[in-house]
């Protein structure tokens, strides 16, 4: 089975080309033009054991909103392409990640219906140009177009960047969970479709 995916989105306000193999836990390269915004992608394919190659640039002389939302909408895509009828997958994940003083929580259900429960308040809004705020945006696009249940929780922290870190790379934990191929060849569902 060959679990990758290559999307492309051009807009007026983004350029976007990622491509991920789920299987290959190779290096990534991660170029969006925000520095903190590539740190947090790293995170996500370090700890969901797969490679990303991801060049993207954006009008960020407005600010990075259009960006951040539309690579996330290239990675649920990607993930739905790479996924496909999600045969043998383990479908649920979680994950815990504690950062020094934070802990997150990142639950997945790849159910095919798309929601997003988040719950995180940073101790500051910005970090190095990026609004913390689009964490959240982030994630609501991965959850609507990747068509998972998706719940991610900020449990505690005081240092902003040690929470954002927890989140990222505990969704990248759940997410290396959910999409583990169990050897079967079933569909993980009752209805028999995802």
């Amino acid at each position: 089975m060959n679990r990758t995916a290559h999307i492309v989105r051009k807009t007026t306000e983004t350029d976007i080309d990622l491509q991920i193999w789920l299987d290959d836990p190779g290096p990534s390269e991660i170029a969006t033009g925000v520095g903190f915004f590539d740190h947090m992608l790293t995170h996500i394919a370090k700890h969901g054991a797969m490679r990303m190659v991801l060049r993207a640039s954006g009008d960020l002389h407005i600010d990075e909103h259009h960006l951040v939302e539309d690579v996330g909408i290239c990675i649920g895509k990607a993930l739905t392409e790479a996924l496909g009828a999600k045969r043998g997958i383990e479908r649920f994940g979680a994950g815990f990640v504690a950062m020094d003083e934070a802990l997150a929580r990142t639950v997945i259900d790849l159910s095919g219906r798309p929601y997003l429960v988040f719950h995180a308040g940073f101790s500051r809004e910005v970090i190095n140009g990026f609004a913390l705020e689009m964490v959240k945006e982030f994630f609501q696009a991965i959850a609507s177009e990747g068509k998972m249940n998706l719940h991610v929780a900020l449990l505690y922290g005081d240092n902003a960047h040690h929470q954002a870190e927890a989140i990222f790379k505990s969704f990248g934990r759940a997410l290396r969970q959910a999409v583990r191929l169990t050897g079967g060849n079933d569909i993980p569902s009752t209805k028999g479709a995802l």
